[in-house]
């Protein structure tokens, strides 16, 4: 929320009165939107590269077209702010910044090639595209403006068609980077679907009483509850009838035969249903009152409960209370059942795990989870499939004899892959244990398949004693995707095909049972990513899928290398070098250079040190891309290593800001070696805890001539139980939280910084509070300093305006301060 003493225009600018009077020029004035110079405007106005989705059988894949930046009308539609969601009351689903909309939809012939595209009406667009578990249809929800439709399209026919009226609920679907899922379930026998409804005429939502009838009390009554930094929480009784309704959901069954509905159990508010792999029961995730104003609604009361397919009660399993007195610690989970699922190679077992040290990881226990099975009809005692000495982290099914359990140790980074026998419970067999950072030794994920009712298990090779695994194949040299087969007796893989330079290719998926064909996604530097299928025998010739084109030929011309240099304790470190189209170092000298970069924290310095080679991946900018300033003349160390390091079980962040400063340090000397870069002419920027890092090397060092920090925190008083990979909280670490803010140190801050945040920044820890804070600690301190806060964005920035102008700022402030500065006082 933007503070209340500035001026709500189309862009909040704000200058400092020293910035103001500088003698290189007047400030950076602007009213409205500004437009980037080209060609970034132009390569962030063309169409965006489809998607695609394999279809279950390997014989189709889905060619998803998908919707370019939307527009700042769009992205500042009414939002509602509930429990840590956001949702959009006009379609009671995802906002516009989070849905990622589609806006065609074709179906490719693996065998033949042939593309067939699907009509929908004008204008259409949609979310969560599904297929259905014999992969002949393919279900989606439709944008009606009115509200959500759900849509289910026909493979042979090449046609969709709408299956229920615009009242799905997506309030609690999930968003990710590659979509969004979790609004509805497949049947298992594909006859139909099972969506979330808003509960029919439920009326108009609660209006607020603009009087208050008494005050909000929140009380602690001495419970420890050391709660980290959470946004859109609920904050008065008016945001819980919000909350109520517009979570409520009843849950339908819908037929395809006849378009019939059928309601199913009584309405509430699900964060989690389930149909088991048999199509009887359903397995629901029901949040329950009292609600908090203090954590988000995954932690809110819940009860866990099994229910006939058509409602009716069968087992409660868990009915857990608020959650909201968590140790901080990062493997802290809630006591009782948790991670409940359905055996997916069984017809109705329920699977869950049970924290045996109270949900407190610093408790010294010999087992800290145990996992359960209960087979139906959910009378009979749970079953202990397994103790485990870290914490569970899920299970891949294979058959009645084999699956894969994985569990993790957050503090060590350690991770355990587990062979167990479900007809055997009690015990297992490591068979890989490693530091889940180390990329060069990735034995690769198990590799799955759907079976006929639409459950994912493990693809086993034709002999049954290996399962297929796809890997990333890092190495020094760079990274070569795999396929292999992981050995069910000693965990080894052996890699059947593997990419080979100069092209990156990765494993979409096997195109046939034995695994002998493979769907692979290929790139290279020079050649833009596309779809192909071939052979996995080796020197096998592969063949097209797609032809997608470059969507920003413009950036064509732009050399990169991976550089390699040493931290002065001897640690490696690693960048990407990007150099501008047609640049030659012997004819244009150094240039100005920009260093984009994020810490991360390691507890093994070898690992830290890892280096891949990214020579073969085709590189495009898109959205607020910190690379589009290579087509303005300037050089960028993109991503170089910024490792904090704790070594021999020490916090790594007792030493940040020394090795922030080393890190930094051996990166300048790096490009000024080479030279490419201008040592008097060097910035470095970030976002989030780039941003967090790139406060604190202006604050410590004078090695840079500028910084630009995007939606950081800069205190971290205000985030005082836990931040990033600290889990210690203020109290228990006072002087490395001092030490780590550059709020502590703002009158050190010597050269120029710009700061830019979204208004509505919705990401713990990050409030917009955090740079309106530091902005007024450096303007008294007499910094040169800009902030720039954009309407109705939140932490990433989504609207085609705030990208534009985002990156003008970039532009301007690296031209002004980098790129024209003149000598430093002294030189």
């Amino acid at each position: 929320m933007m503070h209340a003493s500035f001026p709500r225009r189309a862009m909040a600018l704000v200058a400092s009165a020293a910035f103001m009077a500088l003698s290189a020029g007047a400030v950076l004035a602007a009213d409205g939107y500004q437009t980037p110079p080209a060609p970034i405007a132009q390569i962030l106005d063309s169409p965006q590269t489809p998607g695609v989705a394999v279809s279950p059988d390997r014989k189709v894949l889905a060619q998803l077209g998908r919707e370019n930046l939307p527009s700042i009308a769009a992205v500042s539609e009414p939002i509602l702010r509930l429990g840590g969601y956001r949702i959009n009351p006009r379609t009671n689903g995802p906002i516009e910044a989070r849905a990622n909309w589609l806006n065609s939809l074709a179906f490719e012939d693996v065998a033949t090639g042939k593309v067939r595209p699907v009509s929908l009406p004008a204008g259409a667009r949609f979310i969560a595209p599904s297929w259905s578990p014999d992969g002949s249809k393919l279900a989606f929800v439709l944008d009606a403006k009115s509200g959500l439709e759900l849509w289910v399209a026909d493979v042979k026919a090449a046609t969709a068609r709408k299956v229920t009226e615009a009242r799905v609920n997506a309030a609690l679907a999930v968003a990710t980077p590659g979509g969004v899922t979790g609004v509805y379930d497949w049947l298992p026998d594909g006859s139909g679907l099972l969506a979330p409804m808003t509960v029919a005429d439920r009326g108009a939502p609660p209006a607020a009483d603009v009087t208050p009838n008494g005050p909000t009390i929140q009380e602690s009554k001495g419970r420890t509850a050391a709660i980290r930094t959470y946004q859109d929480l609920l904050s008065n009784a008016h945001d819980e009838a919000l909350f109520d309704y517009y979570f409520t959901s009843q849950l339908t069954r819908v037929s395809l035969a006849d378009g019939g509905t059928a309601p199913v159990g009584r309405p509430g508010i699900f964060s989690g249903v389930a149909i088991s792999p048999d199509g009887q029961y359903l397995l629901t995730t029901r949040l329950k009152r009292p609600y908090s104003y203090l954590v988000p609604a995954s932690l809110f009361a819940t009860e866990i409960a099994v229910s006939t397919i058509d409602g009716r009660p069968v087992k409660t399993l868990a009915d857990r209370p608020l959650a909201d007195t968590l140790p901080p610690a990062f493997d802290a989970t809630s006591p009782g059942p948790r991670a409940v699922e359905w055996r997916a190679d069984a017809p109705a077992t329920l699977v869950w795990a049970e924290a045996q040290d109270g949900g407190d990881p610093r408790k010294k226990v010999a087992v800290h989870d145990s996992v359960f099975m209960l087979a139906a009809p959910f009378s009979a005692a749970p079953t202990k499939l397994i103790d485990l000495d870290q914490r569970y982290r899920g299970i891949t099914w294979g058959r009645s004899d084999f699956a894969l359990l994985a569990s993790r140790w957050w503090q060590t980074r350690n991770e355990k892959r587990i062979a167990i026998d479900p007809s055997k419970p009690g015990a297992g067999r490591v068979l890989i244990q490693r530091n889940y950072q180390d990329r060069y030794n990735d034995p690769g994920r198990p590799v799955t398949r759907r079976d006929a009712r639409g459950e994912d298990l493990l693809h086993f090779t034709p002999d049954g004693k290996a399962v297929f695994v796809f890997g990333d194949g890092a190495s020094a040299k760079g990274e070569f995707p795999f396929v292999g087969r992981l050995s069910l007796a000693d965990g080894k893989t052996t890699k059947l095909w593997q990419a080979e330079a100069p092209y990156y290719e990765a494993p979409v998926g096997l195109a046939d049972e034995a695994g002998k064909t493979v769907i692979t996604r290929r790139e290279s530097a020079k050649d833009a990513p596309n779809y192909f299928v071939h052979a996995v025998a080796k020197g096998a010739k592969a063949k097209p899928l797609t032809s997608f084109p470059d969507r920003a030929p413009q950036f064509a011309g732009v050399s990169k290398q991976t550089i390699t240099y040493q931290r002065a304790d001897g640690v490696t470190l690693s960048g990407v070098l990007y150099l501008p189209a047609g640049y030659d170092k012997a004819k244009d000298g150094p240039l100005p250079l920009l260093m984009w970069a994020y810490p991360a924290e390691f507890t093994d310095a070898a690992i830290a040190g890892q280096t891949v080679d990214e020579g073969n991946r085709f590189t495009r900018p898109g959205g607020a891309s910190h690379l589009f300033l290579l087509t303005q003349g300037y050089a960028i160390l993109d991503n170089p290593a910024f490792p904090i390091i704790g070594r021999n079980g020490a916090e790594p962040n007792d030493t940040y800001v020394e090795q922030l400063v080393a890190d930094a340090q051996a990166a300048v000397d790096a490009v000024v070696a080479m030279g490419v870069a201008d040592r008097d002419r060097i910035a470095v920027g970030g976002h989030s805890y780039g941003a967090f890092m790139t406060a604190n090397l202006l604050a410590h060092t004078r090695l840079f001539r500028a910084g630009i920090a995007r939606s950081g925190a800069y205190n971290r008083t205000l985030t005082p139980f836990g931040f990033q990979a600290e889990q210690r909280t203020y109290w228990e670490a006072t002087d490395t939280y001092t030490k780590m803010s550059p709020f502590t140190y703002a009158p050190n801050v010597k050269d120029p910084i710009l700061l830019i945040h979204g208004e509505a920044d919705d990401n713990s820890g990050t409030f917009p509070v955090q740079s309106e804070r530091f902005y007024a600690a450096l303007k008294g301190a007499g910094a040169t300093v800009r902030y720039v806060t954009l309407p109705n964005e939140a932490h990433g920035y989504r609207a085609l305006e705030s990208t534009k102008h985002t990156l003008w700022e970039m532009v301007e402030w690296m031209n002004r301060y980098v790129k024209n500065a003149p000598k430093r006082d002294g030189q």
